[in-house]
């Protein structure tokens, strides 16, 4: 254990892989730093290239470019009101009233420092998971990863935003287009419709960019404005603001757990991990009457949570082979190019590969806090490009890695109109992430089914991890259920008390 964690950290330190992961780090702050720009979208552009390198390059570039965005998405969520990504919606609530008290300083720099320590608390628990992992895998036979990837799917279902319906329809529709193209266990073809261009499937990076980027761009071009209003820095201390982040350590740490937890569960990720910190902080923190008014605190618990999440979503993409956001689907992706198998296989004979990837992770942390430190002033200005700047240079970054899916036209007709159904999906107020995570998942849930069937017959269903994930199924899709019973039952009897 010893040798391959000194192995995976001699790798990630290496000059190159460095290199590759400060680029990584500065292009995901940028990114994070313009709505609609960061997180799965530029992942999405990105991952053609990173899949061209060397493992330990890829990782470290990766790695660099998927887990700080959270970080760099702060600048317009405290100084414009405009969350740079779903992971920093929780921050606006009492970031931007920061701001206009003339705290926007202290804001950040609480920000920063508390995103840095929840991606280390975060990185430290991956760490110490692995020992417990590998066991747990090694006894998952293909029964218990097909519960566990239909898990997935009704986390995705009872957790979109409020909206469970349309959130499992996404994925279902998710689901339906993984299944194009030939059948790997039989070779049938499948929804090709006697098209050439279909028989090989449909690249999940066209499947990214045409939900998430295009998308984006469509809207901010509509606007015809820029990205976010103009909004004055306050003069607060920077030193203050790191004050804080320890004078409310106990508050950074049970938000990093709540981070790590959610990002171990497939389908939630970074779209509720900052609202559970928030919830927690109002529920349990003392004088909460200034929350949603400019509370630091308010500020502190989302960005913890939302950077330990990274962290937790790499425990079960490493160990299970099972993606815990959208961004980790993209990520898994790229590793399984380059070489590497997420789930037994990294964990035993590419476990070296598996410690460089948690340093890479801590190395990241520091150094978009640091980076983020310092642009605190500039980075502001990024944020106001005209749309006619902007949009121009990310749909051409869009067609150019659709087109590298398989060099043909086809991929730029495909990449157009799968990108009206993803613009329509963002104004009808459709949950975006359950399409990619069931375009992910849906192969395995098949390829699962299938191997214990024809293993075990039906006897499957009777191993004791079977039955216990059907019970944590079963509560999933019931629990929502029950509550918006009993919420509306208390709400019934309510004017008849007293």
């Amino acid at each position: 254990m010893v040798e391959s964690i000194l192995q995976g950290l001699a790798a990630i330190s290496a000059p190159v892989p460095l290199g590759f992961l400060v680029f990584g780090v500065v292009l995901g702050v940028w990114g994070g730093a313009l709505p609609g720009v960061g997180g799965p979208a530029q992942l999405a552009v990105l991952l053609p290239f990173a899949m061209l390198m060397e493992p330990i390059n890829a990782i470290a570039f990766l790695i660099g470019v998927t887990t700080v965005g959270n970080t760099g998405n702060t600048f317009t969520s405290v100084l414009v009101a405009v969350p740079g990504g779903s992971g920093a919606q929780a921050t606006v609530l009492d970031g931007y009233p920061m701001a206009q008290k003339g705290e926007a300083k202290r804001a950040l720099s609480a920000a920063f420092m508390v995103s840095m320590l929840g991606g280390l608390i975060g990185a430290s628990l991956l760490f110490a998971s692995l020992p417990i992992m590998k066991p747990l895998v090694r006894s998952f036979g293909s029964p218990e990863l097909f519960l566990f990837t239909i898990w997935g799917l009704s986390m995705i279902g009872t957790m979109s935003a409020g909206a469970p319906m349309k959130g499992l329809t996404a994925a279902i529709l998710g689901v339906i287009l993984s299944t194009v193209g030939q059948d790997v266990k039989s070779g049938t073809m499948r929804f090709d419709y006697n098209t050439p261009y279909l028989w090989e499937g449909i690249s999940v990076v066209l499947i990214s960019l045409s939900i998430f980027a295009v998308p984006e761009m469509i809207a901010l071009a509509a606007r015809k404005g820029r990205v976010a209003e103009v909004s004055e820095l306050g003069e607060s201390g920077i030193i203050e603001g790191m004050k804080d982040a320890f004078r409310h350590k106990w508050l950074v740490f049970r938000s990093a757990c709540i981070g790590t937890w959610v990002g171990i569960l497939p389908g939630l990720g970074s779209d509720v991990a900052d609202w559970f910190a928030y919830a927690h902080a109002k529920q349990t923190e003392k004088n909460t009457e200034n929350f949603g008014k400019g509370d630091v605190r308010g500020v502190i618990a989302p960005e913890s949570s939302n950077n330990a999440k990274e962290g937790g979503a790499l425990i079960t993409t490493l160990a299970f082979g099972i993606p815990g956001s959208t961004s980790m689907a993209l990520l898994m992706i790229a590793f399984v190019a380059v070489g590497l198998n997420p789930g037994p296989e990294m964990l035993g004979s590419q476990i070296h590969y598996v410690y460089a990837i948690i340093f890479a992770l801590a190395f990241s942390q520091i150094l978009a806090s640091a980076i983020c430190w310092g642009m605190i002033k500039p980075a502001a200005y990024v944020c106001f490009f005209p749309f006619y700047v902007l949009v121009p240079i990310i749909v051409a970054l869009c067609f150019l890695s659709a087109f590298s899916a398989h060099f043909s036209i086809s991929d730029i007709i495909a990449l157009l109109a799968l990108s009206v159904l993803g613009y329509f999906m963002k104004i009808g107020g459709w949950p975006r992430a359950p399409i990619v995570l069931g375009f992910v998942l849906g192969p395995k849930v098949e390829l699962y089914l299938w191997l214990s069937i024809a293993r075990y017959d039906m006897e499957w269903i009777w191993r004791p991890g079977v039955m216990a994930l059907f019970t944590v199924i079963a509560i999933t899709l019931l629990y929502p259920v029950w509550k918006a019973w009993r919420l509306a039952h208390v709400t019934t009897d309510e004017p008849g008390r007293g």
